[in-house]
């Protein structure tokens, strides 16, 4: 079996260059955080129905939350190469404006491994729930900026993205 060879840039990879989980076993547990964040476009109509709760879905936002807690939770399911975690904290802030839904989750758990994935999936499944309930009203739907706004823990530190894209880093 190919194994990782320390010091390369993508520990993903084996030294055959086959895709692996890396090996967390002798990593210690710290506390983990990462933000995420996607917006889903809209007509203003659209925003409004979304807002009131007057899509024939129901309640999309309830329904939105619901689907990021449960992709949070299920991430290792999803993403062949993500460990499963024990979240400690899922948040879901799901905000409507004039003509967009922005969703904003966050992830927090004591592990040996970051957090990113699980928040990132999250946001994407809320996303896909409100664009999946308002589609059959609105075809001017889009799903845009999925990102990682801020993230804690490990070796890497502290890193945070402004809205304009720019990079803070702290290092650990």
């Amino acid at each position: 079996m190919g194994t990782h060879r320390e010091g390369t840039d993508f520990p993903h990879l084996d030294d055959r260059g086959n895709a692996h989980m890396v090996d967390v076993t002798g990593k210690a547990r710290s506390d983990r955080r990462a933000v995420a964040r996607l917006v889903v476009s809209m007509s203003g109509a659209t925003a409004r129905q979304l807002e009131r709760g007057d899509l024939p879905g129901g309640d999309v936002l309830a329904l939105a939350r619901g689907a990021a807690l449960l992709a949070a939770k299920r991430t290792a399911d999803l993403l062949p190469l993500c460990h499963p975690l024990l979240l400690g904290e899922v948040t879901v802030e799901i905000g409507v404006g004039v003509d967009e839904a922005e969703v904003i989750v966050s992830v927090e758990a004591r592990d040996r491994t970051g957090v990113e994935m699980e928040a990132l999936t999250a946001a994407a499944a809320a996303g896909l729930t409100i664009y999946a309930a308002c589609a059959a009203v609105d075809r001017s739907l889009s799903i845009d900026g999925l990102t990682v706004l801020d993230k804690s823990g490990g070796r890497s530190g502290h890193w945070h993205r402004d809205l304009d894209g720019t990079v803070h880093h702290t290092p650990a």
